[in-house]
């Protein structure tokens, strides 16, 4: 379908899918691709359509190979699901990708900077991220770049974590300067051994970053919004204090160490004086969360049987993944050998290799030239970024004196569900 632009230096955007789709807004934009909402009409279901265009750089084509062969692996409540690939007429013509996704309403950065979120909505949320890392985890697969916008949600409090294109196999023996060569992301949700070039990255950096999210949600406002490299360690032990000796002996870097010793000795601020609302348990759990030292740092398996979680956790109902193969990384080892032409092969194989989807997917793209009108949207290029959107203040939760307090409607039912069908 076509859309008058209307003025103010709005642009249409062309989007080359199948007639099932009928494109309506423009929810998200980025460096490399746009995502609109859209219907899919045989089902009737709301989409997120997902158009990327990676092939001006070998870092972007990489972004979207790991995307797509990592959101084909996981199948999980808590991980945004591709429901379909729009197949390209042929090779010759192919320049652009279209991943057809779930659509969320919001996203927990534009949450956090519109409205204060109870501890209901804390526990819930940090359950259904850790929830989702623990598939990760199991998998052996690291996001590296977990954060509030890459957290989707819906009006039921469901949860989605998303954008897996920094993704990276934990088992991988790549040294820190190829780990770090497309860590362009935020670094406010960085941990400290990142900065700190230690040779191994374990999935503890995934936890620091829930900490750091944790931490957000309960104040509103970013825990470390370093401005720099150096800034964001001084605003890191600012807080933590300057490390103990076992802490500083486990940086492995004479140079890093060198620059702790350099700064001056700081006092660690307890939690309660910066949160001085929050409950023990989740100060305990944050604690936990954002320990300096990698090896103290809590595990997601710990974290999910965390008192504070304790509302929400079931191990009956907290799924692992199988652990991907050694050859499923095997571009990313390569990556320094491969030519643009040669990611794009392996975009174009991965689209067309045999798959089953929720949708039926169109043979070719028989519609061409969608348009949907769009202005600039500084954005984080992710899902749809609705800002005057709130949770509703009723019916989302229910008393459960066995849970000790207030739980989402829709989770008691997602769980009181899966038990009959069990008992069944």
């Amino acid at each position: 379908m076509s859309r008058a632009a209307p003025s103010g230096g709005s642009r249409k955007i062309s989007f080359n899918v199948s007639e099932q789709y009928d494109i309506q807004d423009v929810v998200g934009e980025g460096a490399y691709g746009v995502v609109c909402s859209a219907l899919h009409k045989p089902s009737g279901q709301k989409v997120a359509i997902k158009k990327i265009t990676p092939f001006d750089h070998s870092m972007f084509c990489l972004r979207t190979l790991r995307e797509m062969k990592l959101l084909r692996y996981f199948n999980h409540e808590n991980i945004i699901s591709i429901l379909d690939i729009q197949k390209p007429r042929n090779y010759e013509s192919f320049s652009e990708v279209y991943l057809i996704q779930e659509l969320m309403e919001t996203d927990m950065h534009r949450v956090i900077r519109t409205q204060e979120l109870s501890d209901d909505h804390c526990q819930y949320f940090i359950y259904q991220t850790l929830r989702a890392l623990k598939a990760m985890h199991s998998a052996n697969v690291l996001h590296r770049d977990l954060k509030p916008s890459n957290l989707l949600l819906n009006a039921n409090c469901d949860l989605k974590v998303c954008d897996f294109g920094l993704a990276r196999s934990a088992a991988s023996t790549e040294d820190n300067q190829g780990f770090m060569t497309e860590y362009v992301a935020t670094r406010w949700y960085r941990a400290p051994e990142i900065m700190l070039t230690f040779k191994e990255y374990t999935k503890a950096i995934d936890v620091w970053s829930v900490g750091c999210i944790l931490a957000e949600m309960l104040s509103g406002k970013p825990l470390f919004p370093g401005k720099d490299y150096h800034h964001q360690l001084t605003l890191i032990l600012d807080v933590l204090g300057t490390p103990t000796m076992e802490d500083y002996y486990g940086i492995k870097s004479r140079r890093a160490r060198e620059y702790i010793r350099s700064l001056p000795f700081k006092k660690k601020i307890p939690w309660k004086v910066m949160f001085p609302k929050t409950s023990d348990l989740a100060l305990d759990l944050l604690e936990r969360l954002l320990a300096f030292n990698p090896v103290k740092r809590i595990s997601v398996e710990d974290a999910l049987k965390h008192p504070y979680l304790e509302p929400y956790h079931d191990p009956e109902d907290e799924p692992t993944a199988d652990p991907i193969p050694e050859e499923f990384f095997d571009f990313d080892k390569n990556k320094d050998n491969l030519s643009k032409e040669q990611l794009k092969q392996l975009i174009y194989e991965e689209i067309m290799r045999p798959k089953s989807f929720p949708f039926n997917p169109p043979k070719y793209p028989v519609k061409k030239g969608n348009t949907i009108t769009t202005t600039t949207n500084p954005a984080n290029f992710g899902f749809p970024l609705i800002e005057s959107w709130k949770f509703p203040s009723h019916s989302v939760y229910k008393s459960d004196p066995q849970l000790h307090g207030n739980i989402p409607v829709c989770f008691v039912k997602e769980r009181e569900e899966k038990k009959r069908a069990n008992s069944a």
